[in-house]
């Protein structure tokens, strides 16, 4: 499939490339941690320190890529939709709508709707 034109056709791939519940955890997990991170470095006056808020977040990410879902990190190659999926996927956990995604978009996959390529590994 070619390169998706818009974040509405990433989602779909970015979708598929989390369909293990434990990756979607980890990612949240991830996620929670580095907002703390991040407000108590900007509480403490050391918002200079603010890349550290990315460790755990894209620490857990990856880990749940490489040994969970065993695929490439989209942030390696699509990194500003990857980072605005990961909060769209945040937002519809925390809203209880993120497993029908995962359901939907795997039915879509099923009937050949979905090319979950575009990562071009």
């Amino acid at each position: 499939m070619e390169k998706p034109q818009n974040f509405t056709e990433f989602w779909d791939f970015y979708v598929a490339e989390h369909s293990a519940p434990q990756t979607r955890i980890l990612h949240f997990i991830g996620s929670m941690l580095g907002i703390l991170i991040l407000a108590l470095l900007l509480g403490k006056g050391l918002w200079y320190l603010f890349p550290l808020c990315l460790v755990p977040s894209y620490g857990l990410a990856w880990y749940s890529h490489f040994f969970i879902e065993h695929n490439r990190p989209a942030t390696f190659k699509y990194p500003v939709w990857s980072f605005i999926g990961d909060w769209k996927m945040v937002w519809l956990m925390l809203t209880g709508k993120m497993t029908g995604e995962v359901q939907r978009v795997t039915e879509q996959n099923k009937s050949g709707t979905i090319q979950p390529d575009f990562a071009a590994r």
